[in-house]
């Protein structure tokens, strides 16, 4: 089976273990990355939100939560909000700092099927003509000419039941990095999005064209161009502290 290696210019943390989650009540989320929490013995706090969307369709209040404790003693909220109860009752993982680390982790364990085969990878490399920086960049060999550019989105919007919807708000940073990506394809290299999803209750993803129409129109558009959408859900069980990706899911265009 392959194995990945490291390129000397990339930037590699090694991966850690998923963190100690802890039982809570979410009470509110507030100020963007702020949420109030109540502990089983009734002590409510302010943690760290990490999600930068709106989480539209995430938020019950005195719904059940998980957070997990950072060690770092200059932090203000040393609390990090990680998973949510759903409206529908599902679960979803919220902290989209962990999003590439299930990635990551997925690709080294071959999950991901349509990335088998690639030995070198690295993460946030610049690339393109508006400066992005790309998820990963994976090669066969580390002198390869065409090489995958591998683009990475969290999704935990679910509307209908079962249908995952990106963005929860408009994203031109989404858009831009589509266009990044047709024009690595226009250069004769291989691009792919990947939607990671965090929900539980998610069986499909497509664009929701219904909040962000230019992101939806922008990834038609990087379909018919060449850029290969995939997605895979993760398995999330806060009890166990496990948070994986494990299966794939059709796409709609």
């Amino acid at each position: 089976m392959l194995q990945f290696t490291i390129h000397s210019s990339s930037i590699y943390v090694r991966l850690p273990t998923m963190p100690q989650f802890y039982p809570a009540l979410l009470l509110k989320r507030y100020k963007r990355f702020l949420a109030d929490i109540r502990l089983p013995d009734g002590t409510e706090l302010t943690s760290h939100c990490p999600n930068t969307g709106s989480m539209k369709n995430c938020v019950l209040p005195e719904s059940p939560c998980w957070y997990s404790v950072s060690d770092n003693k200059t932090r203000k909220y040393p609390q990090t909000l990680e998973v949510v109860s759903t409206p529908g009752g599902h679960l979803a993982g919220i902290n989209t700092a962990r999003t590439n680390e299930l990635v990551e982790q997925a690709l080294r364990e071959h999950v991901i099927v349509e990335l088998r085969g690639y030995r070198t990878l690295r993460r946030e490399v610049v690339y393109g003509s508006e400066k992005s920086r790309i998820d990963f960049l994976l090669s066969e060999h580390s002198d390869d000419a065409r090489l995958c550019y591998l683009e990475v989105k969290n999704v935990t919007l679910m509307e209908a039941e079962g249908e995952g919807y990106f963005p929860d708000a408009v994203s031109d940073r989404g858009s831009k990095h589509l266009r990044e990506l047709m024009a690595m394809v226009e250069q004769g290299h291989r691009a792919v999005l990947l939607f990671c999803v965090q929900h539980t209750g998610i069986q499909l993803v497509r664009a929701a064209a219904h909040i962000d129409p230019v992101y939806a129109a922008t990834l038609h558009a990087a379909c018919s161009a060449g850029v290969q959408v995939i997605a895979y859900a993760a398995r999330i069980q806060p009890e166990q502290n496990i948070i994986k990706l494990d299966r794939c899911l059709p796409v709609l265009n």
